[in-house]
């Protein structure tokens, strides 16, 4: 087993800073994912753990040793990029192996780890074909196998499904997921710009923006908790709806008057609120539900719907260059469209940041 700790990390071309103040530790056997916006670093930063990018500034630390200046092949970590990067004119069997015959094993240690992971990765009945023979799904298993047969202390993906078709997606991610149970003791760190990716994968994510951290926490912590307008807007999809609103009275809950809304709502108490303060009140699409009182957060017209079948999107006309207020709602209201609809929220529900930053307990 093998633990990371990143200690103020930082990458720079030149002038041009891209990550700094990288403070991470993860724990032996945790399966870490990288998140946040294109640009935001994330495959800058899994190429710098991987030896293949140089670490500018800060102490990057393997199984308690520093390896900021160790050759990639010594650090005892493998890495399954976005393409498959197989050999064409090799069987399965030979690029799993490829490594280890390089590496000098004998035959039959050989052997022996192609045969353990192809059963991992229910690969043996492939094993003597060649990669054209195979779909995008099983040509991605054989990338990971190949990486299983090296037997390294630390996993590393770089967004290994972004190539394939939404099916196989969800068939490869949960083969990811059954290899990770397959292996508790080995650490993974996966990046993705898939949110369902990073939900389900991951026992903690890290949400990269503007050239740092943003938040690190498990995938319903980020979700229920999260510590920023950001994250709170990032996490989740559709995104958090975000209102203006302003604190009229604090106590054990938290009364808000909202611009457009109905009467004072309350919300869970909160951390520095005081009355008068301006925040943003933000509350997730799905936890949006229509209501006649007078009590409600919002008030507008449906512009359209999308019906997905088991939810129905409603999207609400908005002045000017503002987002759409989105509403997910259970079952199919293609009625609504073209209707003035209220909305509310259960006020364990309810978000407030003020500075970017959030206010609530919780």
């Amino acid at each position: 087993m093998a633990g990371l700790k990143l200690t103020d990390v930082a990458k720079a071309y030149g002038e041009v800073k891209v990550l700094s103040n990288i403070n991470l530790d993860i724990k032996a056997g945790e399966l870490i994912v990288f998140v946040g916006p294109s640009g935001c670093g994330k495959s800058t930063l899994l190429r710098m753990i991987a030896g293949l990018e140089k670490i500018t500034g800060g102490t990057l630390e393997i199984d308690g040793e520093r390896v900021n200046d160790v050759p990639p092949a010594q650090r005892g970590i493998a890495m399954v990029f976005q393409s498959y990067a197989l050999y064409p004119h090799m069987t399965v069997r030979d690029n799993m192996s490829f490594a280890l015959k390089l590496a000098k094993k004998s035959q039959a240690e050989i052997d022996a780890a192609v045969a353990k992971a192809a059963k991992i990765l229910q690969l043996t009945p492939y094993l003597d074909r060649l990669p054209k023979a195979l779909s995008g799904g099983q040509r991605q298993r054989v990338a990971i196998g190949r990486s299983i047969v090296r037997d390294p202390k630390v996993y590393l993906f770089d967004e290994p499904l972004s190539n394939l078709d939404a099916a196989l997606r969800v068939a490869t991610r949960i083969e990811i997921a059954q290899l990770k149970e397959a292996m508790p003791d080995r650490t993974m760190i996966y990046v993705t710009h898939d949110q369902v990716e990073a939900m389900t994968l991951a026992s903690r994510i890290v949400v990269l923006a503007g050239g740092g951290i943003s938040q690190v926490g498990s995938p319903l912590e980020l979700y229920e908790r999260p510590e920023n307008e950001f994250v709170a807007q990032f996490i989740g999809s559709p995104a958090m709806n975000l209102f203006e609103g302003e604190i009229t009275g604090t106590g054990s809950s938290t009364a808000l008057r909202l611009k457009g809304g109905g009467s004072a709502v309350s919300v869970v108490p909160t951390q520095g609120g005081e009355n008068g303060l301006l925040v943003k009140v933000g509350v997730r699409p799905e936890d949006l539900m229509p209501t006649e009182g007078a009590d409600y957060l919002y008030q507008g017209t449906v512009d359209y719907t999308e019906a997905l079948g088991e939810v129905t999107l409603l999207y609400f006309h908005t002045e000017g260059d503002a987002p759409p207020v989105i509403a997910k709602l259970p079952g199919i209201h293609a009625d609504l469209r073209g209707r003035n609809v209220r909305l509310t929220a259960d006020p364990r529900k309810v978000h407030l940041f003020a500075n970017g930053r959030s206010l609530l307990y919780r």
